[in-house]
């Protein structure tokens, strides 16, 4: 495991102010590279916890912010007011991504032909048209993910590996709506394979807590959020286990 480094990231999108997080291993690349999309609530600990575990495995590891800073913690309201009219435009969705790329590319030490995305909820979906469009990632692992119609003519020209992963209860993002991507995916040639996992619910991988960010015991949220959402540590861990393990396909 290597010492790593971490630092916020300033630029403009969106016509925001994005705050975003860089993870670098310590020493002289290049280095693989990962790009990160938090879910609609906001770039939060998790994600960061994530770019910072990447970095400790080897990657430099950027996790977007798509909300100029902004999250939305027990705010369901303002999250969907944001969140759903970006969903729609497949323009900004990608315009947002691929500023965010450019600066993980722009890094010092990045190897671009070695380059991955991870994405949760609406950041799954961002990372996904980036790889639809053109981007070279190597592999694309998308958790609970906000999908594009499953079309296989989008798909054609994507070489990436992908790997979509939702709770077997989740209301936002249901196995059925993922295997019919799979299946989309399938018909153009892609690389794909769906992970379910038994009980969980949407954004299974939020631990609950209190308003002032301070974890809660117990798997229930205590703060508002949208219909579907729950805890579940054992498949959290199981969806990490995955994306290190599809990454780690790719020789470093």
């Amino acid at each position: 495991m290597h010492e790593i480094t971490t630092t916020q990231i300033f630029y403009d999108a969106d016509d925001l102010n994005m705050v975003a997080h860089l993870a670098r291993p310590h020493g002289k690349g290049p280095w693989p590279a990962v790009l990160i999309g938090h879910d609609g609530i906001g770039l939060n600990d998790y994600q960061r916890s994530r770019a910072d575990d990447l970095a400790a495995y080897g990657y430099v590891a950027l996790a977007m912010d798509f909300h100029g800073g902004q999250t939305y913690f027990g705010m369901p309201d303002a999250m969907l007011a944001r969140t759903m009219p970006l969903l729609a435009d497949e323009g900004r969705m990608r315009a947002i991504g691929r500023v965010a790329l450019d600066v993980l590319l722009a890094t010092p030490d990045v190897d671009a032909n070695r380059l991955f995305a991870l994405g949760y909820g609406a950041g799954g979906r961002i990372v996904l048209e980036l790889a639809k469009t053109g981007a070279p990632f190597k592999a694309v692992a998308v958790v609970h993910p906000g999908l594009p119609k499953p079309d296989a003519h989008d798909w054609r020209d994507v070489n990436s590996t992908i790997l979509l992963c939702t709770g077997s209860e989740d209301p936002l993002c249901t196995p059925d709506q993922l295997l019919a991507f799979g299946h989309a995916l399938q018909g153009a040639g892609v690389d794909w394979r769906v992970n379910i996992y038994g009980g969980a619910q949407h954004a299974f991988w939020a631990r609950p807590t209190n308003a002032d960010g301070s974890s809660t015991e117990g798997l229930t949220h205590v703060q508002a959020t949208v219909p579907g959402v729950g805890y579940h540590p054992k498949h959290t861990v199981r969806a990490w286990r995955a994306v290190l393990d599809l990454f780690g396909e790719e020789p470093k």
